[in-house]
């Protein structure tokens, strides 16, 4: 599953992290791939680790990437917010990667890489959250289908890419990867705004070894995120 949660900011605009605990629990989701998660980052979420407390909370392995790291004012702790993913499985490797990209008017981005181990089978995920900039979202992209070219595993792709299906920023992606709601969805796909779903922005990518059964917006606690979050169920051959 891929979820923006907006730091828990729910949209009647209260922060609130067990409400996303609660629908990660409730989605039954084995693996899940989070966008706009503090850690440590400002008194908007209470200056927690929301991606430790998420994984005690919930019971799964854990990693993180920031996009924006801050020194905090008595330098006790460093300030970040990015990307993170949860795992039901063992997370054999963590990696983070942050777009170096000039641009002084754009928010910084990250990539996060994990391999778990699924039962017999190593795959690798990434999590992203891709820039609204045409020119940046093409390099961010680029930058990703490099890393998957030097490797062999199964790979899915997960996060908010800020695109619309059938634009040439899904185009660009979709020659290498496949879109789980092509395959498998049923309806529009809509993901945000939460409350009324117009846009289709939180995407989930498959390499061709990765065999989609079914995808869901998954809509329950719908007020809990700006974001709805997108759930498939994968076998992997």
């Amino acid at each position: 599953m891929t979820y923006n949660i907006h730091h828990g900011k729910g949209s009647d605009k209260h922060t609130d992290l067990y409400r996303i605990a609660d629908v990660i629990k409730k989605s039954k989701a084995d693996i899940v791939g989070l966008n706009e998660v503090d850690r440590n980052f400002s008194l908007r979420s209470n200056y927690e680790d929301q991606i430790y407390w998420l994984a005690k909370q919930l019971n799964m392995y854990q990693g993180f990437s920031p996009a924006i790291s801050l020194s905090s004012p008595n330098r006790s702790h460093v300030r970040e917010y990015g990307n993170a993913i949860l795992s039901r499985y063992p997370i054999k490797r963590n990696n983070s990667y942050t777009f170096h990209l000039k641009s002084g008017l754009a928010e910084p981005r990250s990539l996060h890489e994990a391999f778990i181990q699924i039962n017999e089978r190593q795959v690798r995920f990434y999590v992203s959250h891709l820039s609204l900039n045409t020119f940046l979202h093409r390099k961010q992209t680029n930058f990703i289908l490099q890393k998957f070219n030097k490797s062999s595993y199964p790979t899915i792709i997960m996060g908010d890419w800020n695109m619309k299906p059938g634009s040439k920023k899904w185009c660009h992606i979709t020659k290498s990867f496949q879109d789980v709601w092509e395959i498998a969805g049923s309806g529009t796909g809509f993901t945000y705004p939460s409350q009324k779903p117009r846009l289709r922005l939180d995407y989930l990518f498959v390499s061709k070894e990765v065999q989609v059964v079914n995808v869901e917006v998954f809509n329950l606690l719908s007020i809990s995120s700006d974001h709805l979050p997108l759930k498939a169920t994968l076998s992997i051959y």
